[in-house]
């Protein structure tokens, strides 16, 4: 094996959290990534582990979304003490993001909450690193529009 799994562990995790947005269900999904992971030994010695677990855990949270039943809302509104400007910062963030691509989404996802490198994504989406970091640009240059037209 090409890579070391235990170091894996939480970047999966998070990959899986994020797109789900719930611990319990993120910390299945990551479970069963790394199951289905070393259920098919043929696959390891490609030097493409990560690659390959990132397409398990994405292919699993897919399959959790379209599953996922609509949730009601809690009758109890959150503890108001929260700081305004996070939760709005938050919130545009959030919204912004929501306008991008799911494949730019799992990008910027990948590149800056993972801290993956830029030679691993160009991998994983089969793209060469100079695409790459163009097209991280122009996600990050589209993201400052969005928070300077919503007076961030």
């Amino acid at each position: 094996m090409s890579i070391d799994l235990h170091s894996q562990y939480d970047k999966i995790y998070r990959y899986c959290y994020i797109r789900v947005r719930n611990r319990e269900k993120a910390e299945d999904i990551t479970q069963e990534t790394f199951l289905r992971f070393l259920e098919k030994p043929q696959y390891h010695n490609q030097n493409k582990d990560l690659q390959y677990l990132y397409t398990i855990a994405k292919n699993l949270c897919i399959d959790e979304y379209r599953r996922k039943n609509t949730e009601e809302l809690p009758e109890e509104l959150p503890d108001s003490s929260c700081n305004e400007e996070i939760i709005l910062e938050s919130v545009a963030l959030s919204t912004a993001l929501e306008k991008l691509s799911a494949e730019d989404r799992e990008i910027i996802l990948l590149r800056y909450v993972n801290e993956e490198p830029v030679g691993v994504i160009s991998r994983l989406y089969n793209i060469s690193r100079f695409a790459l970091n163009r097209r991280i640009r122009k996600i990050l240059e589209f993201l400052r529009n969005e928070f300077e037209r919503e007076d961030f």
